[in-house]
């Protein structure tokens, strides 16, 4: 189906149809590849290398049909007659010492808001409230650059609880990293996530000046949200956001204003919510389901999911009317699937966690992202010792997808990567369904879009 310029209610129609061919069509029936219906042509999806190749109705029957026999040695022998066998591009070698290239400073473990699902246990990591002192952030700033190059690039994200309570720290530690950066002919990209409740407008210029990917957490329009993000006092704090996002959004240039919303059973308007923050000016608007919280509260559960994957396909639906029409829909979830698919990207870990990125705590403490701040299974040693390379390593052999169960069985390991450690660690593996299904329509959209716009993501 390509879609056009439809109404709303088509597009549920659509999108529900949709769903329900995903589910049908995206388990994991094979773990060497996965058939993808699109149109007129069916898509092979190679998990080695994460390929893709069209192939026709006589080459996909025999292949649904091996694969409906669980035969994966005629696959394997089908696959090397059509040419289309490689040497594996991921072993099991773990990354071993990798280079840090990217951190988070919890810059302040403390927040004004009582979000009931906080993964970090409304701000304080479940300790005492504290800011991170500038001397331990230009201390992290120094591990960041030790071993760069001249020409190379890094990553410093402000995070929280709400790293603008701590604002003269943040700043002084940008100004910092910044000018250190430019000694040692090092880029450094800034980033924060913020709640946008104590933005000011003179955070608009600092952050223009700087370059910041700034990300304002969201999570809906009006009373949806207020429900989910509210102060400690249980008043809402949606309008004062808004109001206070607006110089940030007039005058972005150098900086990227976005939206991240966090998907629980309350705000599942996903449609209605991308097209309210698109038309605000945002650079792009993600969404992000709640597979784990500090609490238990709002956790989605697979029929959320199932709903969920639905809201994301009209979503998807809406991105692929814009892109043929030639217009800018920046739905961010969309745009980073159809790069990875178009890339090939295949990975033997989700993210950067405990390998080229790490979280620091406001006492110096590393951990394997900014979410296991505090915690001992992500702990990868301290400001004062460095890096521990044997926790580092351990963790690194311990999380490799080969490492992981069901991975081995499905087509997705080298797209997904084993998912969100953290998540994974605490709840299991909950949304398998959703983001194969979400990969298995993103593949589809990839061949409609490539096929009549193919040049739109450059």
């Amino acid at each position: 189906m390509t879609p056009t310029l439809l109404q709303a209610d088509s597009l549920a129609v659509m999108a529900g149809e949709l769903a329900y061919h995903v589910a049908t069509h995206s388990k994991p029936y094979s773990p060497q590849m996965h058939l993808v219906p699109a149109g007129s042509t069916t898509q092979l999806f190679l998990a080695n290398g994460s390929r893709l190749h069209s192939i026709n109705d006589e080459t996909a029957a025999t292949l649904k049909q091996l694969q409906e026999q669980k035969n994966e040695a005629a696959i394997t022998a089908t696959l090397a007659a059509l040419g289309l066998d490689a040497p594996p591009a991921i072993d099991d070698t773990p990354l071993k010492n990798p280079k840090t290239y990217a951190l988070s400073l919890a810059i302040a473990q403390k927040c004004n808001m009582g979000c009931a699902y906080c993964y970090a246990d409304q701000g304080d990591f479940g300790g005492p409230t504290r800011n991170m002192p500038l001397t331990t952030a230009k201390r992290s700033i120094d591990l960041l650059l030790a071993d760069c190059t001249a020409g190379s690039k890094v990553q410093l994200t402000f995070l929280g609880g709400e790293p603008l309570v701590n604002r003269k720290a943040l700043r002084e530690a940008t100004q910092y990293a910044s000018e250190q950066g430019k000694l040692k002919n090092v880029q450094v990209n800034f980033s924060i996530t913020t709640n946008g409740t104590l933005l000011k407008a003179d955070d608009a210029a600092f952050f223009e000046q700087h370059g910041f990917a700034v990300t304002i957490s969201l999570d809906g329009i009006g009373e949806q949200h207020d429900r989910l993000r509210p102060l400690k006092n249980g008043s809402g704090t949606y309008a004062q956001i808004i109001k206070n996002i607006q110089p940030l959004l007039q005058i972005q240039r150098k900086m990227q204003v976005s939206a991240r919303v966090t998907v629980t059973p309350l705000n599942m308007d996903l449609a209605q919510t991308l097209q309210e923050f698109i038309g605000m000016g945002f650079h792009s608007v993600g969404f992000s389901p709640l597979l784990r919280s500090s609490n238990g509260q709002g956790e989605m559960t697979q029929q959320d999911l199932e709903q969920m994957l639905q809201g994301m396909i009209t979503c998807g639906l809406l991105f692929e009317q814009h892109v043929l029409a030639g217009k800018r829909f920046p739905f961010l979830n969309m745009v980073n699937a159809l790069k990875e698919i178009a890339k090939g990207t295949h990975r033997p870990y989700p993210c950067g966690a405990g390998a080229g990125y790490m979280g620091v705590s406001a006492d110096g403490e590393l951990a394997a992202c900014h979410r296991f701040v505090n915690e001992p299974a992500g702990r990868m040693g301290s400001l004062d010792n460095g890096v521990d390379h044997t926790l580092q390593n351990n963790w690194l052999a311990s999380r490799h997808v080969h490492q992981q169960q069901p991975c081995s069985q499905c087509w997705a390991r080298y797209l997904c990567g084993g998912g969100c450690h953290h998540e994974v660690l605490e709840k299991g593996r909950t949304a398998c369904d959703y983001i194969r299904g979400w990969l298995h329509y993103t593949i589809q959209a990839h061949a409609r879009i490539t096929r009549l716009a193919p040049h739109w993501y450059k």
